[in-house]
């Protein structure tokens, strides 16, 4: 069993403060590991270790820094399915989904190679007479990003590469249901030729998330989890002086109009639901099909799909969907099927019945569900399951649809299937969510794009990666100068003026 700690100033250590939580192997249900949970004695040796490098590695060539991220990136590529493999093993994710997941962190690393040119600054001369302008920007110091368990590697790679491109120090607490990911992360950056402390991995639960939000030297905090936890972090974070984005929850549509391929959207379903079973954030959650002749269609597409779902051990080969994270979220996902039938939707396809692989009896493993005939009011509808859970919500009009993708406290992601292009522009222009498909299940935006949606999904003023994480991780400074040319000026006491 392995025994996981903390990973500061480019070494692992054992955590000190006494602490620690079982990690388990989705697949089998067998403890797999230990992590250690840090206490606020080893936040702030990370802390104190990251404040000590950020001087010398803000003043570090941007050419020199993305020269060591694209040592990382060569890296990565190198050792993919290491990665991968270590994802499946405490996730539980497939195998091909895990290096899906590593490749789309991967595009934000290549992003963060380009920073010479993404930090470029402004200049002007002779704004006044003798006088000139120019504009930089600063990285802000100690910044700090909080992950979920889902995409141990995508969401700090989200992250860190812009974060450290930019100049700042980076503290990574990731989420310890999946410990080794970034644990391997932090190895190979070093291996790059990243210097110590300029990035370190805290394992930890609420204490060190506390402990991170309350330290006086964390200038930023990057954090994606459920919208409860998000609403706390920013709350949390901006009193105490930190800028913070704070990714939340999602219940994503799909609207399928009556003359969308079929074929095509139902297939599509198929990989945004249930795909590593429904634990992303841009799942497809909820079908809206527009009247019921689409409905009965999309449906009687769906159910023989779902239940030729091929479920199984995450590494064994042609899988499409593993097991779920843990035994309690196995429970909650459950949970929440239950109350779907007890609230009066109709159970289409019913996953708490599918038979565990031989082997396996103890994984955390639940076939795709499929509801039909919800109502807004339901919690399948309302809250977000995490879950292979899908459910149709039929609507008779397309303004219907958009009313009730409107009325939905989440706007993280949204798609429509049409062959129109009138509709689809207008959907496009008018849908108040943060991240549209047209024809698309899971539109997550490429890395030089932005992530992130509205409302109850986000917290903060910036989206992640991009031009926005540039942003994020870097604020402006403006000079205004002029040399002495042998003028003499009075002294004013008036505004002064340049021209």
């Amino acid at each position: 069993m392995i025994q996981i700690g903390h990973f500061i100033s480019n070494q692992a250590i054992a955590g000190t403060s006494g602490n620690a939580k079982d990690v388990f192997n989705p697949s089998t249900g067998e403890i797999s590991g230990q992590v250690a949970l840090a206490g606020r004695g080893e936040v702030d040796v990370a802390v104190a270790a990251a404040k000590a490098a950020w001087p010398a590695w803000s003043k570090t060539p941007a050419l020199r820094r993305a020269r060591i991220l694209d040592r990382f990136k060569s890296i990565l590529w190198e050792r993919l399915d290491d990665l991968a493999r270590a994802i499946s093993n405490e996730h539980g994710k497939t195998f091909d989904d895990a290096q899906g997941e590593v490749t789309r962190g991967l595009e934000v690393v290549e992003f963060a190679t380009g920073i010479p040119h993404l930090i470029k600054g402004e200049f002007s001369e002779n704004v006044g007479t003798g006088v000139d302008s120019h504009m930089v920007r600063q990285a802000l110091g100690v910044v700090v990003g909080i992950t979920p368990f889902n995409f141990p590697a995508m969401v700090p790679m989200w992250m860190f590469p812009v974060a450290l491109a930019t100049g700042n120090t980076f503290i990574l607490k990731p989420s310890e249901r999946d410990p080794s990911v970034p644990m391997l992360i932090a190895q190979w950056l070093k291996e790059a030729g990243l210097p110590d402390g300029v990035f370190n991995v805290v394992n930890g639960d609420k204490v060190a998330v506390d402990a991170l939000l309350e330290h006086p030297d964390v200038k930023a905090i990057s954090f994606v989890g459920s919208t409860p936890i998000a609403q706390y972090i920013h709350q949390k974070g901006t009193a105490n002086g930190k800028r913070v984005q704070a990714l939340g929850g999602a219940k994503n549509h799909m609207v399928i109009m009556p003359d969308a391929d079929l074929d095509m959207a139902a297939n599509a379903l198929m990989g945004a639901a249930y795909g590593s079973a429904g634990e992303r954030c841009m799942a497809i959650s909820v079908a809206v099909p527009v009247t019921d002749a689409v409905a009965d269609a999309l449906v009687a597409k769906l159910i023989p799909k779902i239940e030729a779902l091929k479920i199984g051990p995450s590494l064994e080969s042609g899988m499409e969907m593993g097991p779920l994270v843990t035994g309690e979220h196995l429970a909650k996902v459950s949970s929440y099927i239950d109350k779907g039938v007890e609230e009066g939707a109709k159970l289409v396809v019913d996953g708490r019945g599918f038979k565990k692989p031989q082997g396996h009896e103890n994984g955390y493993f639940i076939g795709g569900s499929l509801f039909d005939h919800a109502s807004p009011d339901m919690a399948i509808y309302r809250d977000e399951i995490f879950g292979p859970v899908l459910t149709v919500v039929r609507r008779n009009s397309y303004q219907d649809a958009v009313d009730l993708i409107h009325s939905h406290e989440y706007a993280n992601g949204v798609s429509i299937y049409t062959r129109d292009g009138d509709v689809a522009r207008a959907f496009n222009q008018d849908i108040e969510v943060g991240m549209v498909g047209v024809n698309i299940p899971i539109p997550v935006p490429m890395a030089f794009y932005s992530f992130g949606g509205w409302k109850s999904s986000l917290f903060g003023d910036h989206h992640m990666h991009g031009m926005e994480g540039v942003r994020f991780y870097t604020r402006m400074k403006t000079t205004t100068s002029r040399w002495p040319t042998g003028l003499r000026d009075d002294a004013q006491f008036s505004m002064p003026t340049l021209g």
